[in-house]
């Protein structure tokens, strides 16, 4: 974790930022689920080694680094959107609402955004959205972290209430054994009905 890692932030509070959150969603791509977001700030000066895009990480690392963000973080926010806002909205904009709910849920507020992918959110605060950014900043690959963290555990919890269509094991992603559930025992609630696969 050089300071490769820290540039953007870096930039943001050589212009004068303090505040800075980095933020990324796991879930758009499932057919169940919600989309969840996170939103990240952290100390100037953060040590955790092994921070990387979430999708790079095995499930037991993403649960120790989970523990050690929550640790350093100066505030973590979520935003949770569910399969039948995602199916009124579509996913790109849910993906966002998520986005912007969790810096809501930030105290303190930030005063700067850096988030992951081609799109910016609605917000007064100054931001920056950084392609792939959860491979290049610190704060959007933490908060990639606990966002695809707190998905999985709800998705294991959405295994216990429809038993049958394995959850816990694909978190809602066209797998094959999730569409041969859905050909079987037919959508579910959190399923998005919207969706190739499940309409």
């Amino acid at each position: 974790m050089g300071i490769e890692w820290r540039r953007f932030e870096n930039n943001a509070r050589c212009a004068g930022y303090k505040m800075i959150a980095g933020i990324d969603e796991a879930g758009r791509g499932p057919l169940a689920g919600p989309v969840v977001a996170a939103a990240v700030i952290f100390p100037e000066v953060t040590y955790i080694p092994g921070i990387n895009d979430s999708k790079k990480l095995t499930p037991a690392k993403r649960e120790n680094l989970y523990e050690q963000i929550y640790e350093n973080a100066i505030s973590i926010g979520l935003g949770i959107i569910d399969s039948a806002e995602i199916d009124k909205i579509n996913i790109l904009q849910a993906s966002l609402l998520s986005m912007r709910i969790a810096v809501a849920n930030l105290f303190p507020r930030p005063d700067y955004l850096l988030i992951d992918g081609t799109f910016t959110i609605r917000s007064q605060i100054p931001q920056k959205a950084i392609k792939k950014g959860d491979s290049q900043s610190l704060s959007i690959a933490a908060a990639s972290i606990i966002a695809k963290v707190s998905r999985d555990r709800i998705m294991k919890r959405y295994s216990e209430d429809f038993p049958g269509y394995g959850f816990h094991k694909h978190k809602g992603y066209g797998t094959r054994m999730h569409l041969e559930a859905i050909r079987t025992l037919g959508p579910t609630l959190i399923h998005r009905k919207t969706f190739r696969g499940v309409k």
